[in-house]
């Protein structure tokens, strides 16, 4: 490992004190062709991988951090449209799963149709995206672009590992609290207006220490859940201009706390929240059955009408087994987004709708979708009762007389 140490590199610089506990030789050959058949370079597997451990350590989840699904950050990154030459950034960042997704965006987004290649894996033909249109930028995605934190030196490594693959030499990421003081004194310079985009699902489950909580996040709201702070922090951390996707709990939607309305207050008056998208309960199964809501908000600018989505189904089933199912609204969500209009989309009835500013400031910056979803209910028409006493007076007779000829036979 002091090899790897030695490079220079943020992978180099995590795999510092690591140790390699597989000592017998045919054991290592053996983990190392079962390694090669892995596709390690799609997605985030080797986080997938990292989680499948843990659970079997009846440890995932703790703190309340769960990896964001696939399909789920996929969604995130494509509702915010990134763009090669901007700076982005997780405060939480885990294995890296959101800034592995915004590289497959790019590389998908920015390869021109002669770019596309096709590859033979495992009996099936799979489209390559050579991302030959973001030539222009390379020396900025691969130096400059990614940014991580997170403080889980296991995830960094894993991290840094997932962006090298995925064509960033040298990502900036770091151990480190985000919501310390030590985070704005060591990186002052991305700690308050520098990020064009954030993308998060910030650990929501808790309170720190007051003492641990840096003073400038506490001044804006006086709270220690983590579920708060964050989104106050990814708010400092955006340049004017630059825009967030985070997961919150839906209690950050309707709590009636000081902080909780101070918070929904920031994103609504200081920012132009855009969009809530409400997900179904079991998207995190089988580590937790919370219910969570993705917040889409550009800092600045001026909040005129908030996109709600009603998501039932996520294209798997909801209980523990997460099985794929037919049922997938995701599709309907991409679209709808992008052809969004506060004239059109009033149906409050419809899974998808937008809410005037003025009707959000009303009810006390609520933003959970229920407080505007209306519920129809079909009118039902019933038998008149006396017909109904009729019918159940003649049942009651056929019934005593079958008793009777019954009792005769015995």
């Amino acid at each position: 490992m002091r090899e790897i140490a030695g490079t220079g590199s943020t992978f180099g610089r995590y795999m510092a004190d690591a140790q390699l506990l597989i000592q017998k030789a045919s054991l290592l050959v053996k983990a190392m062709e079962l390694i090669e058949k892995l596709p390690i370079d799609r997605g985030d597997l080797k986080g997938d991988i990292y989680e499948y451990m843990l659970s079997k350590l009846n440890i995932a989840g703790q703190n309340g951090q769960f990896r964001t699904p696939p399909h789920i950050r996929r969604l995130m990154v494509d509702l915010v449209e990134p763009k090669p030459e901007w700076t982005i950034g997780d405060p939480a960042c885990g294995t890296a799963g959101f800034l592995v997704a915004v590289m497959e965006y790019l590389q998908e987004t920015y390869t021109s149709a002669q770019g596309v290649m096709t590859e033979e894996r495992d009996g099936e033909s799979l489209k390559v995206y050579t991302g030959d249109l973001l030539e222009p930028y390379r020396t900025h995605i691969r130096t400059d672009m990614i940014h991580g934190y997170d403080f889980d030196v296991t995830m960094l490594r894993i991290a840094a590992m997932n962006m090298m693959l995925h064509g960033v030499d040298n990502p900036h990421i770091y151990y480190m609290d985000t919501l310390s003081e030590r985070f704005v004194k060591e990186r002052a310079k991305e700690a308050k207006d520098f990020f064009d985009l954030i993308l998060a699902n910030p650990p929501f489950k808790g309170s720190l220490d007051e003492e641990s909580v840096d003073v400038s996040l506490r001044r804006h709201i006086k709270t220690r859940k983590t579920e708060l702070l964050f989104p106050m922090l990814m708010h400092r951390m955006l340049k004017l201009g630059g825009r967030c996707a985070v997961i919150v709990p839906d209690g950050v939607l309707f709590g009636s706390s000081t902080a909780h309305v101070a918070l929904r207050k920031i994103l609504v008056e200081d920012n132009q929240l855009e969009g809530v998208i409400k997900l179904p309960a079991g998207v995190f199964k089988p580590y937790a059955g919370v219910s969570t809501a993705i917040l889409i908000f550009t800092k600045g600018g001026h909040t005129a009408d908030v996109f709600f989505y009603d998501v039932q189904a996520d294209g798997f089933s909801l209980d523990d087994k997460r099985l794929p199912v037919a049922e997938n609204d995701l599709p309907d969500v991409r679209e709808r987004w992008k052809q969004r209009n506060p004239k059109k989309d009033k149906d409050r009835t419809d899974n998808a709708f937008c809410v005037p500013k003025k009707e959000i400031v009303a009810n006390k910056y609520d933003l959970s979708l229920n407080r505007y979803r209306e519920i129809t209910h079909d009118d039902v028409e019933y038998e008149d009762p006396k017909t109904m006493i009729a019918r159940l007076k003649t049942l009651e007779e056929d019934i005593t007389q079958d008793l009777q000829e019954l009792e005769a036979m015995l």
